[in-house]
């Protein structure tokens, strides 16, 4: 199958938000490709022991995606320069200059795979790809097994460890538990497995939600209403949807999604949640932390808890 490559040109440090623009476009199997050198702990994690000789460090990196060579990308090249533009405000996006060539690679979109090996979040939870086996498991580790498809959700970046340790610390044997913005149900299925009584993940994309009830059956967890089930729906356009999965139901409401998503959804999150309910969002960029901040205030919370990892911001707060 033959496809068209883009390289978009642009900086170290807007890759994050490049990446999050493009996959808001329906764009998956993003590359990136910068100097900057590995960490030991990332060392340690994707089993590497010699490492490629790098450049020096000059705050380039080049994000490379693909598109069916058949598609129409005239849209799709408008929308990704209106997002450039649009990002560019908050941080230095580089030249943005876009190259475009053609390949044919028919496993181009699974060669992630190779680099996602089975990480800890903390000392008892462990993350596992289905396709690896593991090695090092311990007796009281709590083994959760991910195919993330085409959806988001390894476990591994930030934010999403963010939200895992929120909920690891503030729930309860009889938690009822929403996950807005479920993605490949990581989080939802870790809720599960620490006791939460009732767990609902919500998605805008069926495919997603196809994909959280396949890592559910992988991880034993049988799907059923009152105990774990996936729905499709917006959450924040549809009042329908807040009805229909019920209004001041839940103890915990956990959202890893975006800022400029977590704003609007406090507007109406609280319609869901118990009066004293937790409500934990992760995926903030630290430059839009205040802007979250001021919207999760105002719409009646109390911050708890300002957590940080790397570049990411994620607040609990309580109804």
């Amino acid at each position: 199958m033959k496809w068209t490559k883009f390289t978009l040109e642009t900086t170290t440090e807007a890759v994050d938000l490049v990446s999050d623009m493009l996959n808001d476009l329906g764009i998956v199997g993003i590359e990136v490709s910068d100097n900057i050198p590995i960490t030991e702990e990332e060392k340690k994690r994707l089993f590497i022991d010699i490492l490629p000789e790098l450049k020096d460090d000059d705050g380039s990196a080049i994000v490379s995606f693909y598109v069916d060579a058949d598609e129409d990308t005239k849209e799709l090249i408008a929308n990704v320069k209106e997002g450039l533009k649009e990002l560019s405000e908050y941080v230095v996006v580089g030249s943005g200059k876009l190259n475009v060539t053609e390949t044919e690679d028919k496993d181009w979109i699974n060669n992630w795979k190779e680099f996602f090996k089975p990480f800890r979040i903390d000392d008892t939870i462990v993350i596992k790809p289905t396709w690896e086996e593991l090695t090092d498991q311990k007796e009281e580790d709590l083994v959760i097994e991910i195919d993330p498809g085409t959806s988001f959700g390894t476990g591994a970046h930030e934010t999403t460890k963010l939200c895992i340790i929120g909920i690891k610390q503030h729930i309860k044997p009889d938690s009822i538990i929403l996950d807005a913005g479920s993605g490949s149900g990581i989080l939802s299925i870790i809720a599960k497995k620490l006791g939460a009584k009732e767990v609902l993940g919500i998605d805008i994309d069926s495919n997603a939600t196809n994909s959280a009830i396949e890592n559910a059956a992988v991880n034993e967890l049988p799907i059923e209403e009152g105990t774990l089930s996936f729905v499709t729906g917006n959450i924040i356009e549809d009042d329908g949807i807040r009805t229909q999965i019920g209004k001041e139901k839940y103890d915990m409401v956990v959202a890893n999604i975006l800022a400029d998503v977590i704003i609007p959804l406090s507007d109406v999150i609280g319609e869901n949640l118990k009066p004293g309910g937790i409500f934990i969002s992760s995926g903030i960029i630290n430059m839009k932390e205040n802007a979250v901040r001021e919207a999760i205030e105002k719409n009646h919370f109390t911050i708890l808890e300002v957590n940080k990892m790397g570049d990411w911001v994620s607040f609990v707060a309580k109804k």
